[in-house]
């Protein structure tokens, strides 16, 4: 498996890792990492924990991707990075994300697929920063993190793209809580274990009847790869 990350688990806990030794971007190879960890964690019972490498959660989609002008590999990365992002929001087990430090654009989105947030000390920020880099927020990424933001801060953190740093950010809805930095993983492995125990599959029904609405709106607007005969789409 690539190191790009890497899957390790501890009990009922899986544990996912994103480590690209930069910023953690979201390149396809990244993007199918991710989908081969996924397929090897159960779907009926445990947990997971979803973390990066100190001080940098994601930096969201890989950028050279996009201004390398490979218009398939553009779409099949997108393609399968919203496809990533709706299988972590539907994921059938809790997931919590263990954010290492910043989690921008696509980072943070992966953050609010998560069913527990929590983040850490420091100066760092959460931003979706799509707008003020002249990008609009697809469907399948506007639904997902409006049904987390706080609807006051709506337009600050969607519309406005403004960046917050981790205190503020518990009161706009990107993350649950705060922690000490050297804490993070201990808290994070608290409450896991304790999701873990949650019933199957009373909570996968719990979460479906909840997102049905946002799922239908997804599912409806999901982008399709454009030659990648490997990729299965929702």
């Amino acid at each position: 498996m690539s190191e790009l990350a890497t899957l390790e688990k501890k009990g009922e806990v899986s544990i996912i890792t994103l480590n690209d030794g930069k910023a953690n971007v979201f390149s396809y190879p990244m993007l199918e990492t991710i989908q081969n960890i996924l397929s090897d964690i159960p779907k009926d019972k445990g947990s997971v924990i979803i973390t990066g490498r100190d001080g940098m959660f994601s930096g969201g989609f890989d950028l050279k991707t996009f201004s390398s002008g490979d218009v398939d590999l553009i779409k099949n990365m997108s393609a399968l990075g919203f496809k990533t992002l709706f299988d972590l929001y539907t994921f059938p087990r809790p997931i919590i994300a263990a954010i290492s430090g910043h989690a921008v654009a696509l980072g943070i989105f992966v953050v609010c697929c998560c069913d527990y947030r929590i983040g850490i000390n420091g100066e760092f920020v959460v931003q979706a920063n799509e707008v003020r880099n002249n990008m609009d927020i697809p469907t399948p990424i506007m639904e997902i993190a409006a049904s987390r933001v706080d609807k006051q801060h709506i337009y600050r953190a969607l519309f406005h793209g403004d960046p917050y740093k981790m205190n503020d950010a518990v009161s706009a809805g990107w993350i649950d809580e705060v922690v000490n930095h050297e804490d993070l993983m201990k808290r994070a492995m608290e409450k896991a274990e304790d999701l873990a125990t949650l019933g199957h599959p009373m909570y996968q029904k719990t979460k479906e009847v909840f997102q049905a609405s946002i799922v239908e709106k997804i599912k409806a607007t999901l982008p399709k790869p454009s030659d990648n005969p490997n990729f299965v789409s929702v």
